[in-house]
């Protein structure tokens, strides 16, 4: 059996390379963006992770504030090494997620209502809202959960077009148009 997470260690925290330890190390500012700041125009995700905030390693958590405008999605997805614990603060959400028995779980989140997207599932949120925005926080389980996007791994990787056709009993026509309408804008 694989299994994937973050490893345990052996002290209170990872030292650095650099080997400064004050309280500037244990504080991330990156989320000061969201206070005051004009709301996005494109679903938006600004992440506390590993990559991030080099003062979560070996600690097994990390933090993502999701910014919805109306009408916005999360595309499918899943973190491979990690739950995630989905907090609504602002707004309401369409929220979901598939199991491996392909059973379909789905909820409309009020503010503050909390809800969990088992790891490793293929899960999504959407702001069906036309008019307002919404704001959520989600905590993992890790301090690198992974993302893989599902749209873009099927179709932004160089799969072959007749894989993919088959797969989705269609034809490369179709492919192709759906490939072409996730390409990166120039």
């Amino acid at each position: 059996m694989a299994m994937a997470g973050d490893p345990d260690i052996l002290t209170d925290f990872v030292v650095p390379p650099n080997g400064t330890v004050d309280g500037n190390f244990f504080t991330y500012t990156g989320f000061r963006v969201l206070v005051g700041g004009a709301p996005p125009t494109a679903f938006k995700v600004l992440k506390a992770s590993l990559a991030e905030f080099p003062a979560l390693n070996g600690q097994s958590v990390s933090d993502a504030v999701l910014q919805f405008p109306s009408g916005t999605t999360n595309p499918p997805h899943t973190h491979p090494r990690s739950a995630e614990l989905l907090f609504l603060v602002q707004g309401s959400l369409q929220v979901g997620f598939v199991d491996t028995k392909n059973n379909l779980f789905t909820q409309t989140l009020q503010v503050g209502d909390l809800f969990v997207f088992p790891k490793g599932l293929v899960h999504f949120q959407y702001n069906a809202d036309s008019k307002k925005p919404a704001l959520a926080i989600s905590a993992f389980g890790s301090a690198n959960a992974g993302l893989v996007s599902i749209p873009s791994t099927l179709f932004t990787t160089g799969i072959d077009d007749n894989v993919l056709a088959i797969s989705f009993k269609t034809d490369v026509a179709t492919i192709q148009k759906l490939k072409a309408g996730l390409a990166p804008k120039p």
